[in-house]
């Protein structure tokens, strides 16, 4: 079987706790908080050829998105001004918003499609996802498509 690109999103809890570490001693490294791999990779509890086995293949998902285009889907309750609520969400981390596409609401319930565009000062995507999920009347909010 040949080795491809391709690439998953994956939530945090769903990663084995070796590649956590590996974002960890790579978040030491940049922050200078290490100052050798061997100082990161003993602070974190894993081997170095664990970290250079797989630092280039793992990162933060906010780390790989800045000029790109991210689409959400939303399932939320047809509630006046929840639709605003999640929009402030958005414009607070600084994401500039392309398109938006509500459904009809079936049962009260809407489906909502949101595109926007990653700019350098917006702030992390997982969090700001994260924010629009807590919002009441939100049942959830995933990713649907990086550009």
């Amino acid at each position: 079987m040949s080795e491809t690109n391709a690439y998953y999103i994956v939530k945090q809890k769903a990663l084995p706790e070796v590649l956590l570490k590996v974002v960890e001693a790579k978040t030491m490294l940049d922050s200078e908080r290490a100052m050798t791999v061997q100082e990161a990779t003993e602070q974190v509890g894993i081997s170095r050829s664990s970290f250079y086995k797989y630092k280039d293949d793992i990162f933060r998902f906010h780390d790989n998105t800045q000029g790109k285009t991210i689409t959400l889907t939303v399932q939320m309750d047809d509630r006046p001004g929840l639709l605003a609520d999640l929009l402030k969400i958005i414009a607070a981390f600084g994401a500039n918003i392309l398109t938006i596409h509500q459904s009809i609401p079936i049962n009260a319930v809407a489906s909502l499609s949101i595109s926007v565009q990653v700019l350098p000062a917006t702030g992390d995507i997982a969090v700001m996802i994260e924010s629009m999920e807590k919002q009441e009347g939100v049942h959830h909010v995933k990713i649907l498509a990086k550009e």
